[in-house]
């Protein structure tokens, strides 16, 4: 298999010259880095070339890497049916950069690269209706980002006397994350109901 993929990773950056910055084998997976504004130029090819006929896509996700200048990747999995082999492409950007939507080729892309702007905040140019898919309507921020609070910025409650949803900034009356290592929720140093086997020891 790992023949199989040098092959085609060999043959992909033939084709596609600057388009293609590298490409490796991990885990038993090709994975190839593409130039941010090149991406749906190559996909559109490795879609139409009889040699890959990459015609379906699996996943379009996105990764966050805040040390990094360019602090996004976004990751495309392509299968081809007709080969029954996987491809893996990374390209790098940032909250800036715009990225081509692959949906024009691929129209399964729509909600995943949807997913990747509600998350990531990653912009896709020529996407058909890019807008939040999972957050509501008034989110604030891109809840995967790494910088993003745990706790968020706004809560959402029913208000009984407005009638209405209501939005209010997150209030944390203590420390967030204060542990006394003495709470039930560290573990019990008892044996529950049921538990008796667990809670025997082992022979030495």
């Amino acid at each position: 298999m790992d023949e199989t993929l040098n092959e085609l990773g060999a043959y992909i950056a033939a084709n596609r010259g600057e388009a293609v910055l590298g490409y490796e084998i991990a885990n038993g997976e090709l994975n190839v880095g593409v130039a941010h504004d090149a991406i749906a130029d190559v996909v559109a090819w490795l879609a139409d070339d009889p040699t890959t006929r990459f015609v379906s896509v699996v996943d379009v996700c996105g990764a966050d890497y805040p040390e990094r200048e360019k602090r996004f990747e976004v990751v495309y999995h392509l299968l081809s049916p007709s080969r029954n082999l996987r491809l893996r492409l990374k390209v790098q950007t940032d909250d800036t950069t715009l990225i081509p939507s692959i949906t024009p080729i691929l129209p399964g892309a729509n909600w995943f690269e949807r997913e990747a702007y509600d998350l990531f905040g990653i912009l896709f140019v020529g996407h058909p209706d890019l807008r939040r898919i999972l957050t509501d309507y008034g989110f604030d921020g891109h809840p995967l980002r790494k910088d993003f609070p745990l706790s968020g910025y706004v809560e959402v409650r029913y208000d009984d006397e407005q009638k209405r949803v209501v939005y209010e900034p997150v209030r944390l009356p203590q420390e967030f994350r204060d542990f006394d290592f003495l709470s039930p929720w560290e573990g019990t140093d008892y044996v529950l109901p049921g538990d008796e086997k667990a809670a025997e020891k082992k022979p030495s």
